[in-house]
């Protein structure tokens, strides 16, 4: 049935085509007045008719002559920037895409491309021409409904499906040649209006209507073609019918992905000469109940939104309202913005996910700490320190305690089995290196996930793959700085540094945590305590060989006095030992905290260098991107 209304349409339309012709009846026309034409003009013999024939072919001539300068002609205007917010949102994006392409794959970033390239090429043409599509499905009456709103019957209607087979597309007005070869619209397709009041109705001075293939044809070249063309027009009107104004392949693959160009879309109802009664309005309040469904926002009330009507497009009902409305939205001159700003918003609701953070990710200072503190204890920062005072106070009793214990130190020191300090000169154990670098690992692998944490997935992996990239060598880094920090446990070796022999050897931590110590520095007192306790010394040698002088005979008896002042020496040289000792508790726990906070500056440094700051700047490139992405998307939901 659809098909019969389409060629019956078509047949209406084409009618005037052989108003100028008398045909078979001797000249009657125009509701069978003898002897005149549907024009007015008297037909009184065979050089009228040739006359008329002659002018009919010179109105052809005209037509094709301005369809030919159309397409010839170079665009005469160019797009001229509303001077809104578009221009910020399509620069903001572009620096997102340039910001991103690192981070993000080509596909991800493909659609936003596309949206820059179409805003910057139809930037370049015309901004005086409104270019509309017409679009439906197969039997909707969308060609009747382009030739209805052109005044003339220019696109094919009837039996044969499809009837549409490439674009077509018709002008009011010169300096469209751009826009139609963006469309890709051939020469022989461009089409005027034919002379009449619809050709030169003021309100669509600048519309340029394009007929487009069925979007359900068998021919999957014209579906390609409609997916094509409605990617670059302004706007498009959606012709349905009775039957298919529900179907699923036209609200899933088309209405409902373009729900945020509701502002650029007319939904039309066509064939309501088909429904009896009140069933027009009861099928056009189905349809916007489906619409609503597809989320687009229709525009009643006087909000913004689609325009959802009904008509007529074989008996002319409605289609004079469609086109006042065409008429002003051409004059409005706002469609090709208002498309690119959907466009704009539908790249950025893709980007949402590899933009948009569930929380607020970044690198606080309790994980900074906590990763110093993980450092320092695989560097072994409170072991060193513990070393450092035992080093001071073990200095400190060689240095103040009595000649016996130092002789026995001595004797000790020759390397005799069991040494404590030849024990303490060896190297970590592979189980502890093994650990220590473990615990670097493990450090890192911490600090990465607590920086990625709700991050989207490529900045994410990001984050990881920096502060991996730079905990590469780290270990060796550590043991290297803690030689260079001073630390107890870390000296140099053969000219070399443990730092050096361990990176070779596999034993990351072997300078650092064994070794050699070195010497702390000597307090001011401590002359002073020697002296005291070479003078205890002194007074046991003297009572010493006092009492052996008067063993043996050499001196007079009197054991007394010798006994007191060997008894002064004995008991006076463990009093100085221990009040040395007592004496180094303090300076010597804060030699060792001082050395745990050099060997832990030194890890923290080397961890800020190599992890913490790599992590700091792909979060800082990240806050970047999602400032521009802000910046695209913050008008849509406060409106331009």
């Amino acid at each position: 049935m659809t098909a019969v209304t389409d060629q019956d349409n078509g047949n209406g339309n084409g009618s005037g085509r052989d108003s100028g012709l008398s045909g078979k009846d001797g000249g009657k026309a125009d509701g069978g007045a003898p002897g005149r034409v549907g024009d007015g003009r008297w037909d009184d013999g065979l050089i009228a008719r040739r006359a008329a024939a002659a002018e009919a072919d010179e109105a052809g001539d005209t037509v094709s002559r301005a369809s030919a300068e159309d397409d010839a002609e170079p665009q005469v205007e160019a797009y001229v920037p509303s001077g809104g917010p578009l221009p910020p949102r399509l620069d903001a994006l572009r620096e997102l895409v340039g910001l991103s392409r690192a981070r993000l794959d080509r596909d991800t970033l493909a659609e936003a491309g596309r949206v820059l390239d179409e805003a910057a090429a139809r930037q370049r043409l015309s901004s005086r021409h409104t270019v509309i599509a017409v679009a439906g499905a197969t039997g909707s009456g969308k060609s009747t409904l382009f030739n209805a709103l052109a005044g003339a019957p220019i696109s094919d209607t009837g039996l044969r499906r499809p009837t549409t087979s490439q674009p077509i597309a018709c002008s009011w007005t010169d300096g469209a040649a751009g826009l139609l070869d963006r469309l890709a619209v051939p020469g022989r397709l461009r089409r005027r209006p034919h002379p009449g009041p619809v050709a030169f109705d003021e309100a669509l001075q600048g519309l340029v209507l394009v007929d487009l293939p069925d979007h359900d044809s068998a021919a999957t070249e014209h579906r390609d073609q409609v997916d094509r063309v409605l990617a670059l027009v302004d706007a498009v009107i959606w012709v349905v019918d009775p039957e298919k104004y529900a179907d699923a392949a036209l609200h899933e693959r088309y209405l409902r992905p373009l729900a945020g160009h509701a502002e650029v879309t007319f939904v039309v109802l066509n064939q309501t000469d088909r429904l009896p009664g009140e069933a027009a309005d009861l099928v056009l309040d189905d349809l916007r109940r489906l619409l609503d469904d597809d989320g687009i926002a229709l525009g009643e009330h006087g909000e913004p939104g689609a325009t959802v009507m009904s008509l007529s497009a074989l008996t002319g009902d409605g289609v004079p309202e469609l086109r006042e409305m065409v008429g002003r939205f051409v004059q409005d001159r706002t469609a090709a913005t208002r498309r690119l700003w959907a466009d704009v918003d539908a790249a950025a609701a893709r980007l949402r996910p590899v933009y948009v953070a569930d929380g607020r990710p970044g690198l606080g200072e309790r994980a900074r700490e906590e990763f110093t503190d993980r450092l320092a204890e695989a560097v072994g920062a409170a072991a060193a320190g513990q070393a450092a005072e035992r080093e001071w106070r073990r200095n400190a009793g060689r240095a103040c305690g009595t000649p016996w214990l130092r002789l026995w130190r001595w004797y000790e020191n020759r390397g005799l089995p069991g040494s404590l300090d030849r024990m303490g000169q060896a190297l970590t154990p592979p189980e502890e290196e093994l650990t220590a670098r473990q615990r670097v690992e493990q450090a890192v692998r911490i600090v990465a996930d607590d920086a990625a944490d709700g991050l989207p997935g490529p900045w994410a992996q990001a984050v990881r793959e920096a502060a991996f990239t730079g905990a590469e060598g780290l270990p060796e880094a550590l043991d290297e700085l803690a030689v260079r920090a001073g630390a107890p446990g870390a000296s140099k070796r053969g000219g070399g540094t443990e730092a050096g022999q361990g990176a070779v050897t596999g034993a990351p931590f072997g300078g650092a945590l064994g070794g050699r110590p070195a010497k702390p520095p000597r307090p001011k007192w401590w002359p002073a305590a020697v002296l005291a306790q070479v003078s205890m010394t002194l007074l046991q040698i003297f009572g010493g060989l006092w009492l052996v002088g008067q063993i043996i005979g050499v001196l007079e008896p009197g054991l007394l006095t010798p006994a007191l002042i060997m008894l002064a020496g004995v008991v006076g040289g463990p009093l100085v030992e221990w009040s040395c000792a007592a004496a180094i508790r303090g300076p010597a726990r804060r030699y060792g905290q001082d050395a745990e906070r050099r060997l832990r500056e030194a890890a923290a440094g080397c961890g800020r260098a190599r992890v913490l700051d790599p992590v700091a700047a792909e979060l800082v490139r990240y806050r970047e991107v999602r400032e521009r992405y802000v910046t695209v998307t913050e008008f849509s939901t406060t409106g331009r």
